[in-house]
């Protein structure tokens, strides 16, 4: 007798997705369990993107979400509380109150900072050779420094924008302290747009170029800048307009960088490099990956990421991208040269009694030393770029030097 077999019977619509999704989450089970095994961690970082260099590269950040990546690598389910600050000032304070994990600071915050003791050391540079200028109203009598004295000045107090114009007046007016011997006045700007925008009761402001320039078009004008160069209203004994080199600038030891050797950092807790070193060095490699690829960028679409913050079109936002550090470089490392800003402006600080006394070499060298092997690290896992040669160049227009891993071998300056 011949067995009539039934054919078997389909599986549904229903059944065929149903199985599809269990095959499916089968195969995804070895990630999921990857990413439940992750170690959670928050991490709140300060960004000035009013600034310079670090708005770019922190909008890049954010937008490709790197860090979360680079962290994901190394075991974290990172969650970033990305901060925008308008100054490194309220950031010190959130430091002091252990409420921020990392920032971005000039030289003068990281000085007071170091000064009372505060547990932080520089990582990596976070923007550099940021354009301060002297700046005025159309129509002004001010066309040089000589005409600054006995006038009344708006300047961030406490920030770097004080510590260049300081540097600036000094060197051009060839006096010790502007104050006392030019008869000027310092007046407190909050906001860097403020001070661009030379209100009623000062004479003049000290500004930084992404506010200057979008203060152009309300008639805004600059005599000179902190590269040692003339701006277009200028008129004195080194000519008239913009682009002419100022003499004086040759006597600053920050020369060829200019009258003010700017760097600012990114600044870590030291209770976090110590308890997170991974997620130090996430951050690290996040930065320096961003930078490389901004570097390869045109300069005008780097600044129109941050259009919203600078308010420049491309022509104007491409200048101040061209001007920073980071871009000229295309690296982040920091150098002994880079950490000369610090103790250098540290004595003239001092001089101006900002902080008690000036830090010594082996203090700031301590500083950075600290989180050294976790540069070194995150150098050595991008593939050990720019060579060791790039880094003691003296063919260029920022000064340089050993980089931070070779810190051991930095010679004291003193």
């Amino acid at each position: 007798m011949t067995e009539t077999r039934r054919p078997l019977p389909q599986p549904t619509r229903r059944q065929l997705i149903a199985g599809s999704l269990g095959a499916a989450a089968a195969l995804a089970l070895p990630g999921l369990a990857r990413a439940q095994g992750r170690k959670p961690l928050k991490l709140s970082i300060g960004r000035i993107p009013w600034a310079a260099g670090n708005s770019p590269v922190t909008q890049y950040m954010i937008q490709n979400k790197l860090l979360e990546k680079r962290a994901a690598e190394s075991g974290y389910d990172l969650t970033i509380d990305w901060r925008d600050y308008p100054t490194a000032l309220p950031m010190v304070e959130a430091m002091v109150g252990n409420n921020l994990d990392i920032g971005m600071w000039g030289n003068t915050p990281i000085i007071r900072g170091i000064a009372s003791g505060l547990p932080i050391s520089p990582l990596v540079v976070g923007e550099g050779h940021l354009r301060f200028l002297i700046t005025t109203r159309k129509g002004s009598p001010i066309r040089n420094a000589q005409d600054l004295r006995g006038k009344t000045i708006g300047v961030s107090l406490g920030g770097d924008p004080q510590s260049a114009l300081t540097q600036m007046l000094k060197y051009e007016l060839g006096v010790k302290d502007p104050l006392k011997e030019a008869g000027i006045k310092y007046i407190n700007m909050p906001t860097h747009a403020q001070a661009a925008s030379v209100p009623i009761g000062v004479d003049a402001t000290c500004t930084i170029s992404p506010a200057y320039y979008a203060a152009q078009a309300h008639g805004t004008v600059a005599i000179m800048n902190s590269f040692g160069y003339t701006e277009d209203y200028y008129e004195g004994p080194a000519g008239q307009g913009a682009g002419h080199l100022l003499p004086s600038v040759k006597k600053s030891p920050f020369y060829p960088d200019g009258y003010y050797l700017h760097r600012s950092f990114w600044i870590g807790r030291n209770a976090l490099i110590d308890e997170q070193p991974q997620a130090v060095e996430a951050f690290i490699v996040a930065q320096q990956q961003a930078v490389v690829a901004l570097s390869a960028m045109d300069p005008g679409a780097v600044s129109q990421l941050v259009k919203e913050y600078w308010k420049l079109d491309a022509v104007a936002g491409a200048k101040v991208v061209k001007d920073d550090v980071l871009f000229s470089r295309g690296w982040s490392w920091p150098t002994e040269k880079d950490a000369l800003a610090i103790l250098e402006s540290s004595r003239y600080m001092a001089d101006n009694k900002q902080i008690d006394k000036p830090l010594d070499w082996e203090t700031v060298r301590d500083r950075f030393k600290h989180a050294a092997p976790l540069v070194k690290q995150a150098y050595l896992k991008l593939g050990a770029k720019p060579a060791a040669s790039e880094f003691v160049r003296t063919d260029v227009a920022d000064l340089r030097g050993l980089p931070v891993w070779n810190i051991d071998q930095w010679a004291n300056p003193s």
